[in-house]
C-alpha cells in the first residue's frame, strides 16, 4: 500500500485563488473507489495501489489546463513501504502513541 501526497497548483490564471481548481480535482477522486484520500490545507493525501494513484494524479494534473491555466506545477511525495502494511491512520497512530 502506497501513501502519497500531491499538490497541484495552476499558474497563469490571473487569480491567486486556487480553491476552485482543488475542488474540481477532488471531483475526480469522488468518482472513483480504488484510492482513499484526504484533503489537507496544503495538499491531498492518497492511499492505495501505486499505479492507481499515479493514474489519478495524471487526471488531476490535467484539470487546471482544461480550465484555462497556462501552466501547472504538480508536486508529488510517495511513501512506498514494503516491509509492513502501512496506511494513513497507522502512520498517525504511530506518532500519537509516541506523544
Amino acid at each position: 500500500m502506497v501513501i502519497a501526497e500531491v499538490s497541484i497548483a495552476p499558474l497563469g490564471t490571473g487569480s491567486t485563488s486556487i480553491s476552485g481548481y482543488v475542488a474540481d480535482c477532488h471531483k475526480i477522486l469522488q468518482q472513483q473507489q480504488e484510492v482513499q484520500y484526504q484533503l489537507t490545507p496544503m495538499g491531498t493525501i492518497l492511499e492505495g495501489d501505486l499505479d492507481a494513484i499515479l493514474g489519478l494524479i495524471r487526471k488531476m494534473h490535467e484539470i487546471p489546463f482544461a480550465k484555462g491555466a497556462g501552466r501547472v506545477s504538480t508536486a508529488i511525495k510517495i511513501d512506498d513501504r514494503r516491509d509492513k502494511n502501512a496506511s494513513m491512520e497507522k502512520k498517525l497512530a504511530s506518532v500519537r502513541n509516541k506523544i
